[in-house]
């Protein structure tokens, strides 16, 4: 695609981005932005707040991706945005809200010259009141400052340090890269409601924040499936900052949401005043399904399903981590499902919530996780991604905007910490313990997995796991033929052998990153060492060879009676990382019905639990 033919979309991501959150009107703000990066963060001082800028980008893509029509690879310190923008006449009396999907990583936002706000972290969405800034019917500009050190200790996912991809490491995503949009909201409006499906009661159990509390108001809530309205229920809205309800599912119009059966409930949030007027409404969806853990089994609805997880790092050749398309979230999940998986572990970047929906209502199970990826304390090690309070922040920020999605099943705060299990607690064992009281506190519905893979250090987490690209399907089933023992693969540091990990004590299990099997069919027969491409152990040598050491390994971890799932590394190729089960442009790799056959079959921890019935 070339540079017009990108400044020729006018409104690239149209759709809605808020799915579960939704109000009548909108106005999205992607489109053609003045731009100007800043390499040296000195804008400020020279005036570029208040000056013309000298380029032009296509939000929502940052300036590395080639949509954007920008396309700089080198780093910036920090890149500038300006555009005007009106608030719609019929929006007088109303507050304006601004929000962005996410800005990678400090932003700083003005409108009509005064600072309206501020927010740190590259992967949460942030909003500001814009109200008093942008009177209505007046342009006026709007202009974002965003930050983004390349050295700075910041948690940054998989986004490379050096100037190139390296390893397990990628380009990088400045700015914006999100959708950015507003909306009017009332004076007293309806903040994100959170709803807690509760099976056990054929129920849903629904917060309803609100910005403030109306002198005899009411909150109504009403569910409603395809033939009309289901159940509904008020509750005042004075006496709670976050009025609760109750809503009890007439048996004979329940229905649960699974995998096989993805059912999402339509709900209504209705804030009335004292004389029944509607102040505000928001239109919402849920699943009923509940999560539970039995033994070694993680039970959806009460059943044992076995979670054939695939690695999704949602990154796209043109995009980098936005997604080209609407169209393209939903392929990647179809994609997915078609492979024989029935969920992901998304990893090292917080999705977009649009792809929550997705996995929503095609029953597609997930596992949510931050981007903090080799996160430690830099002692005796290179800086990566070091520990500090903003990671918590961030993280709550994560929880907020996502807790009431079905499709959510774990969270997984940390992933692939560097420490050692020594006699001192670091500052790293700190933040960890903080993200996972933090999450258990906002979420007592779901497992919560405090680091994947390495130092595992929180006695009470609900899981655990391994991360093993043994390639040798013998090797392989022998490095965990010790689960039923309580005696599970751990990974130890390189150089002393020495444990990372607290001791197992029985909780589920699973290989949440394994396989990575390396084959680019353009590169067969080329000496290894000819090419920068990698995938783990050795490359296969042709598609007979990955399929044993495939069917191997996935046999490896089903026949486990143990183990609750696996995650398979990975949904696609990903720049030099070519071990996807697709490649980097979704193209077909492998015959995809012998690779749905090796992982549909009954898994033993399936069969094994009375009462349960595979997953299919």
């Amino acid at each position: 695609m070339s540079v017009n033919d990108v400044f020729a979309e006018q409104e690239p991501r149209p759709e809605y981005p808020r799915p579960q959150f939704r109000r009548d009107r909108w106005l999205n703000l992607n489109g053609r932005w003045d731009f100007e990066i800043d390499r040296g963060d000195s804008g400020l001082e020279r005036g570029l707040r208040d000056a013309p800028l000298s380029g032009k980008i296509l939000v929502p893509f940052a300036p590395e991706a080639t949509l954007s029509g920008v396309g700089d690879l080198d780093f910036m310190r920090a890149v500038w945005y300006r555009r005007t923008i009106t608030v719609p006449d019929d929006w007088a009396g109303d507050r304006v809200i601004l929000h962005f999907g996410a800005v990678d990583h400090d932003a700083t936002v003005w409108v009509n010259g005064t600072e309206v706000g501020r927010h740190r972290g590259g992967f949460a969405s942030f909003s500001v009141d814009i109200t008093d800034a942008a009177p209505a019917g007046t342009p006026v500009p709007l202009v974002v400052r965003a930050r983004d050190e390349p050295d700075a200790p910041q948690a940054r996912g998989k986004q490379a340090q050096r100037y190139t991809p390296h390893a397990a490491k990628y380009w990088r995503t400045t700015g914006i890269w999100q959708t950015v949009w507003m909306e009017p909201v009332p004076p007293v409006a309806i903040r994100r409601p959170r709803v807690t499906p509760n099976v056990a009661a054929g129920s849903f159990d629904v917060e309803v924040p609100l910005s403030a509390n109306p002198p005899g108001g009411v909150v109504r809530v009403v569910v409603s499936d395809d033939a009309g309205e289901v159940t509904s229920a008020e509750v005042r809205a004075d006496l709670d900052l976050a009025p609760r309800v109750g809503l009890v599912l007439p048996t004979e119009r329940t229905r649960l949401w699974s995998t096989t059966d993805p059912f999402l409930y339509d709900l209504r949030f209705e804030l009335l005043d004292a004389d029944g007027r509607p102040v505000d409404r928001i239109d919402s969806y849920a699943g009923l399904r509940s999560v539970a853990i039995t033994g070694k089994g993680i039970r959806i609805n009460g059943e044992v399903v076995f979670q054939r997880l695939v690695l999704d790092q949602g990154y796209y050749p043109d995009g980098l981590m936005t997604a080209p398309s609407d169209a393209d979230l939903v392929r990647d999940i179809e994609l997915s499902l078609a492979a024989g998986f029935n969920g992901a572990r998304l990893h090292q970047k917080v999705f977009e919530e649009r792809f929550l929906y997705h996995a929503d209502r095609l029953g597609y199970l997930v596992w949510g996780e931050f981007g903090d990826w080799g996160c430690n304390t830099g002692e005796g090690m290179t800086t990566n991604q070091q520990p500090d309070a903003a990671y918590v922040q961030e993280w709550l920020e994560v929880l907020e905007r996502d807790y009431s999605h079905p499709s959510i099943v774990g969270w997984c705060p940390m992933n692939e910490t560097w420490q050692a299990y020594g006699d001192r607690i670091t500052a790293l064992d700190d933040v960890m313990r903080s993200m996972f009281l933090a999450t258990k506190a906002f979420d007592t519905s779901r497992p919560v997995l405090d680091t994947s893979g390495y130092a595992h250090r929180i006695a009470e987490s609900d899981v655990y796991d391994s991360h093993d690209y043994e390639q040798d399907p013998r090797v392989f089933a022998a490095n965990h033929a010790g689960l039923a023992h309580g005696d599970p693969y751990v990974n130890r540091s390189d150089a002393t052998g020495e444990s990372w990990s607290i001791a197992y004590r029985g909780q589920p299990f699973f290989v949440s990153e394994f396989g990575g099997i390396w084959w680019n069919p353009a590169e067969a027969g080329r000496p290894q060492s000819t090419t920068e491409s990698w995938g783990y152990g050795d490359r296969v040598r042709d598609l007979d060879e990955f399929y044993a050491r495939f069917e191997g390994l996935v046999a490896t971890l089903l026949d486990d009676p143990h183990m609750f799932g696996y995650c398979y590394t990975q949904l696609t190729d990903v720049f030099q990382e070519q071990n996807g089960v697709f490649g980097f442009d979704r193209a077909d790799k492998f015959d995809l019905s012998r690779i749905r056959a090796a992982q549909v079959r009954p898994a033993a921890i399936e069969l094994a639990q009375e009462g349960a019935r595979p997953a299919r």
